[in-house]
């Protein structure tokens, strides 16, 4: 199994998921959306798997900051606004097999199960 994990180093979820891992002896590379900004297609493939509404980071500045009209953005928007910012994606986002399976971090049963272990 061929696992991502994208997020920054910072955030206090991400760091419940890389401990998360580390203790379940689970493999992963981390790519830090700060340094290296996912690609628009990589981020197209992932609406694609998860919806753009899963991966809205909606308790970041960089949310709030948009106006009103992204109540109303289609998923075509919110690819151009997540390839613009990475900010907006919600963290951490599990990658599986090229495949966005998970974005976020709290339901271990869930986790277990988009993981598949």
């Amino acid at each position: 199994m061929s696992l991502q994990v994208y997020g920054i180093l910072n955030c206090g979820t991400c760091k419940k998921a890389f401990n998360w891992l580390q203790d379940n002896g689970i493999d992963y590379e981390f790519i830090n959306t700060k340094e290296t900004p996912p690609t628009r297609e990589q981020i197209q493939n992932w609406v694609k798997s998860l919806g753009s509404a899963p991966m809205r980071n909606t308790s970041g500045q960089s949310y709030r900051a948009l106006g009103d009209e992204k109540k109303t953005w289609s998923d075509e928007q919110w690819i151009e606004a997540f390839a613009k910012d990475a900010m907006l994606l919600k963290r951490p986002l599990f990658v599986k097999d090229e495949t966005a399976v998970l974005v976020g971090f709290k339901d271990e049963k869930v986790i277990r199960e988009k993981l598949g272990i």
